[in-house]
């Protein structure tokens, strides 16, 4: 039961049971966390001993923080910061003063704390936490520019608010006043060296990762974690405590880059976060004695409450008043503010170093516990209601996935897409990926198999999902996965030919749709659309009889004609070989020009018009 090794296998196991627990009944997961490393710590069945780690624990906490802040930064966009920078740019400023001093004045005013504890618990709850606010906004689902702020605002407050919080203990427990008067430039060199280093290095990274074959396949993402370790190291050894700023800022650089083994490096990290948040809130959480909890007494529930329903108010709506948030938007945020594990990483360091230097840290600690434990329970069991309440989740039954970015696939998203209805392309080939975003689409390099590629998409909130990759056979097994990973009940099955191979009647067994009333030769037609040998034109279906779209669109309009879109009303939709053609409903399509002839003949004969 003392062995270290013992302690961290428990902790990793407990972690990940709590976790996929926390999935299956649908609840935040560090609720379930803190709970295990409660139940499992000194307190409860005592098998999981922190202290048997020593001085360990801040070293295995160091690392892991470095990975989840790069993983954090790496999910960071440039273009979403951009589209929301003015109100990124003031919560990490003036919304950071406004909650340090909130929390400072609450702790003195209800905890009764001297003003040194007072001061460090205010510059520790500055940070809010993407380990709790990611998973909680893919289960939540808000709209997109609420989430890109919260996710910005804990990535980089994290990173920030450590590196105030640590350059305050060190004047609360420094002999001297120098360092008091120095902290202010001390806290910006590190910020200088910890970017500095974060720009060099992610740039380094990115530049070997893009290199082909210079590090061998299969090995990039153990690589990539060495250099993040080594990073983080050698920028704390220049400056102390600045691996968090380097880490952070490398991810924000790799994750902006394009390279070959992005989504690869990004699943990766991914999988490391969720372990590595497992293991350190149980650790921390059994590191922490339930009577220090009590001992707060309603000072501390007070406390807490001040800081959630007074101050973070306060924060929002003073640090947005010159932004374009509408006022949904600022409650919404002012809701949901979750601390997370760098806040409790930083108070297990604070109450360590104070303990060395005589000082008692168990209460600074414990109320940081006590306030992540309600602000996680409180945003996780009710930022969903509050998001719908105000009309700022995201639609459902909203938008199309397609997969493949080739040229067909693209036209197709251009003509689906509206105002209101996004669509999202699939694609594993980088130079389709690239062409599709100089298009103006939306493309996720991966493969659409894949469950959590088709989660990035927002597979459960999809209108309909398409296959048009070159392989019908693939096009297939990608509408299967996501009828049953998204529910999706309007799926597209591109084929080839359809006497052979996948058949229209296996396409009809699982409730799908052929694309373009009927099996096309999508290399061919890509290749025409790529040279620009096609036109768009609509169609208006002008008879009086319902028709069948792949009774109309038979073989003799094979190579002449490929039907997009049927338009329904006020939306639209691919035209399936089973869609029921209606009078004056319109159909828009692209024509071969060097057909027109042939074409005009075809829609002579038609029940359709120009």
């Amino acid at each position: 039961m003392n062995d270290p090794a013992f302690t961290i296998a428990l902790a990793l196991a407990i972690g990940m049971i709590a976790q996929s627990a926390a999935r299956h009944i649908k609840i935040p997961g560090i609720v379930i966390l803190l709970a295990g490393g409660v139940l499992t710590g000194p307190d409860g069945l005592n098998i999981v001993r922190p202290e048997t780690l020593g001085e360990a624990l801040p070293i295995i906490v160091g690392f892991a923080v470095a990975i989840i802040l790069f993983e954090g930064g790496m999910n960071l966009r440039f273009d979403r910061l951009k589209r929301q920078g003015r109100s990124i740019q003031s919560l990490i400023s003036m919304g950071a003063v406004i909650t340090a001093v909130g929390g400072t004045l609450s702790a003195k005013l209800f905890l009764g704390w001297d003003w040194s504890a007072s001061i460090l618990f205010g510059l520790l709850v500055i940070v809010t936490g993407p380990t709790v606010i990611n998973p909680l906004l893919r289960r939540i689902k808000i709209r997109q520019s609420v989430a890109t702020i919260l996710e910005a605002e804990g990535i980089l407050l994290d990173a920030i608010g450590a590196i105030i919080a640590v350059v305050a203990l060190e004047v609360v427990i420094s002999p001297s006043g120098f360092t008091f008067l120095a902290s202010p430039f001390i806290i910006l060199g590190r910020l200088f060296v910890g970017g500095l280093i974060g720009i060099i290095g992610g740039f380094f990274m990115a530049w070997l990762l893009g290199i082909r074959n210079l590090v061998p396949e299969g090995m990039e993402n153990v690589f990539t974690l060495s250099l993040v370790f080594a990073l983080f190291h050698i920028s704390n050894v220049l400056s102390h405590e600045s691996g968090i700023v380097a880490v952070t800022i490398a991810g924000m650089v790799v994750g902006n880059r394009k390279t070959m083994v992005t989504r690869e490096l990004m699943e990766f990290k991914e999988q490391m976060t969720v372990m590595l948040i497992g293991m350190l809130f149980v650790l921390l959480a059994a590191d922490v004695r339930i009577v220090d909890i009590q001992s707060l007494g309603l000072g501390g529930l007070y406390t807490v409450l001040v800081l959630v329903y007074i101050v973070r108010p306060l924060n929002i709506f003073l640090s947005t008043m010159k932004s374009d948030l509408k006022l949904k938007q600022k409650l919404l945020l002012a809701w949901i503010a979750p601390r997370g594990i760098v806040a409790a990483a930083v108070a297990s360091y604070f109450a360590i170093e104070l303990e060395k230097n005589g000082i008692d840290g168990t209460q600074l600690r414990a109320m940081i516990f006590l306030l992540i434990a309600i602000t996680v329970l409180s945003a996780g069991l009710t930022g969903g209601w509050v998001a719908q309440r105000l009309g700022l989740k995201r639609k459902s039954e909203n938008g199309w996935i397609i997969l493949g970015a080739n040229a067909v696939a693209r036209a197709l998203a251009k003509s689906l897409q509206t105002e209101s209805e996004e669509v999202v392309l699939i694609d594993e080939n980088p130079s389709l990926c690239r062409m599709s975003e100089k298009e103006g689409l939306k493309i996720i390099y991966g493969n659409g198999l894949e469950e959590n590629i088709l989660l990035r998409a927002a597979v459960d909130l999809r209108k309909g999902a398409i296959g048009l990759s070159e392989n019908e056979e693939v096009n297939m097994l990608f509408a299967k996965k996501v009828k049953e990973v998204g529910k999706i009940s309007r799926i597209y099955v591109g084929l080839k030919r359809d006497d052979e191979g996948i058949t229209a009647e296996m396409v009809d067994e699982i409730g799908g749709r052929i694309p373009f009333a009927r099996a096309m030769d999508l290399e061919k037609w890509s290749l025409w659309v790529r040279k620009e040998q096609v036109e768009a034109m609509t169609l208006i279906y002008n008879v009086d009889e319902e028709k069948i779209a792949s009774d109309v669109f038979g073989k003799e309009s094979t190579g002449l004609i490929l039907p997009l879109i049927i338009h329904h009303q006020k939306s639209v939709a691919p035209v399936g070989h089973n869609t029921i053609l209606k009078t004056d409903e319109i159909i828009t399509c692209l024509i071969r020009k060097e057909k027109k002839v042939a074409f005009n003949d075809w829609l002579a004969d038609s029940p359709f018009s120009i």
